[in-house]
């Protein structure tokens, strides 16, 4: 087995050193959710935050190592690593070009150029933009950053299994959304160290199973499709570092469709009061999926992102779950 590619010194420096407005997200027990799914359940919020996702972590700490400014940064990105990195990148003065597929949501399009990024549309899917991303690098000079390829946005990601592993009590499991293989690598690196009882399960959209397929066959599976309404983990092509970040280090990878995805959505609303996009809201709905499964465990989950239109909020009638008490 090849030595691993993230340091825990690395991680723990990323803890200290990413831009605090991305640190200490809210976690905390959500008591009512968790007694209606059976489970003892902390929840980590990492959409309280300028750019709404998880996705500032990482950028922030690869951004801080960049040695030359003038060098513009390229990448492609479904909306939210675009904005964590046009955060970063402006902080610092760097220009960055975002590549988006045309059917990226448009919220994440307006936030990204919000914050500075040029932003081009290319191609049908997420891998489609990756493509464009990577001949406008080459063709101009600039410096492609691929997340999940690059090792300090993995260990910017691990930052949050850092302060997870704080938490007061032994946790049991520790599910985390699985796009591209950041997060669940940063924070299973960390998590496996520190805390090595806790199981850590990834999750993936059921319509975009690459990830899933490729920690199965240890091996990069890619998928002609990647259907899913989970655009942040809409992934068809996977990583070859990131599948190897998590290949011992992960219990399992569960598949939600996206219906029960839209159940969790709305129970994290009615629940909690927050709105959490598909993507970061498929922990909840692995739960949701196989309740005997979690059955009065303590379980942790990230809620990874929240970057919704208001046409999506309407579509997704986040109000359309009924809760004791409090009557829709």
């Amino acid at each position: 087995m090849s030595a691993p590619r993230l340091s825990l010194d690395r991680i723990a420096r990323a803890a200290r050193e990413i831009d605090p407005v991305f640190l200490d997200s809210p976690q905390f027990r959500a008591e009512a959710l968790g007694e209606s799914l059976g489970v003892d359940l902390v929840v980590k919020v990492e959409s309280v935050n300028p750019i709404r996702s998880f996705k500032g972590r990482g950028a922030d700490f690869f951004v801080r190592e960049v040695d030359d400014v003038s060098v513009p940064l390229v990448c492609a990105s479904a909306g939210n690593f675009g904005q964590g990195l046009a955060y970063a990148a402006r902080r610092r003065g760097i220009p960055l070009v975002v590549f988006a597929s045309v059917n990226a949501n448009p919220l994440k399009i307006e936030r990204m150029r919000a914050l500075g990024a040029t932003v081009q549309q290319a191609g049908r899917d997420f891998d489609a933009a990756k493509a464009a991303a990577r001949l406008h690098a080459a063709e101009a000079g600039a410096r492609y950053v691929e997340d999940g390829r690059e090792v300090a946005i993995t260990e910017g990601a691990g930052s949050i299994g850092v302060e997870l592993t704080a938490w007061p009590d032994p946790i049991d499991t520790i599910i985390v959304p699985l796009g591209n293989g950041a997060l669940l690598g940063g924070v299973a690196t960390w998590v496996r160290a520190h805390a090595p009882e806790t199981r850590i399960v990834g999750v993936c959209a059921a319509g975009a199973p690459s990830m899933e397929r490729s920690w199965r066959a240890r091996r990069p599976v890619e998928t002609a499709t990647a259907d899913t309404i989970a655009d942040g983990i809409a992934v068809r092509v996977p990583i070859p570092e990131a599948v190897d970040d998590i290949q011992d280090l992960v219990d399992d990878i569960v598949l939600v469709d996206d219906a029960t995805t839209l159940d969790a959505m709305r129970r994290l609303f009615a629940h909690l009061g927050i709105v959490v996009e598909p993507a970061g809201a498929v922990g909840v709905s692995a739960l949701i999926a196989d309740p005997a499964r979690w059955a009065g465990a303590k379980v942790a989950t990230i809620l990874c992102g929240g970057n919704l239109t208001l046409a999506q909020v309407e579509d997704y009638d986040l109000t359309g779950v009924r809760v004791r008490g409090h009557p829709r």
